[in-house]
């Protein structure tokens, strides 16, 4: 719950640096028939483009060989009358799922590319980096899923050493309703898991340690920011 409340502003900072383009349409000459009569060149221009880029046989459609190889992991879900091959406008319907898949990592390449204040994201950026080489407890140069796990525990201590020092005024190792304040308090009665009337730092603790899954996203899917890096 309260590594969520952790999460929720990382997110806000991706969905502020991520500029959605909005789709103009834009008639022109026809570049292939889809179904029920759509034309690929009253797709949005990117669209459009990218029908006529791949589909080699010329016949309006685009099917699983001639889909590129990093997009078809979409192919399926694209294929909404499932007939083997993507028209014009399942192109149009399915064009969600041709977006770049966003990812936290995302997050370095937006405060890189987007900095309209080169001195204060630099502070930003080499706050990610001190935190990364103290993941990286055997100073190879490579962060595996040990460092992650002992790093992820590390922090989790850390920040409910830092909740019980500025809310536990009485000094008794735990925080009564009184003492909780804002998201603590709002969310009181699920910390307080035996239901004493107080928050313990084992409470805090796995409070703190749950790991929520993201809907419609599976462990492991997509690309690693390392994939993604190496195509900048």
């Amino acid at each position: 719950m309260l590594r969520a409340f952790g999460c929720a502003v990382l997110t806000l900072s991706l969905l502020a640096g991520t500029v959605a383009a909005e789709k103009k349409e834009q008639p022109g000459k026809d570049s292939g028939q889809g179904d029920k009569g759509t034309k690929a060149g009253l797709l949005p221009i990117e669209l459009a483009r990218f029908l006529k880029d791949h589909d080699r046989n010329k016949d309006g459609f685009l099917d699983r060989d001639e889909f590129p190889e990093d997009l078809r992991y979409a192919f399926t879900r694209l294929d909404l009358d499932k007939d083997g091959k993507i028209s014009a406008q399942e192109l149009v319907r399915g064009n969600v799922y041709l977006q770049a898949r966003r990812r936290a990592s995302d997050i370095v390449f937006i405060l890189v590319e987007m900095s309209d204040c080169d001195e204060c994201c630099a502070g930003e950026l080499q706050a990610i980096y001190d935190a990364v080489r103290k993941v990286d407890a055997n100073h190879d140069g490579k962060v595996d899923a040990d460092e992650l796990k002992s790093a992820r525990e590390r922090f989790a201590n850390a920040r409910v050493d830092y909740i019980l020092k500025v809310m536990d005024e009485d000094k008794d190792g735990k925080i009564s309703r009184d003492e909780a304040r804002g998201l603590v308090r709002e969310n009181f009665a699920k910390l307080d898991r035996n239901k004493d009337g107080f928050i313990e730092r084992q409470e805090l603790l796995r409070a703190a340690s749950e790991r929520e899954p993201v809907p419609g996203v599976k462990p492991g899917d997509g690309k690693t920011g390392a994939e993604r890096s190496g195509e900048r």
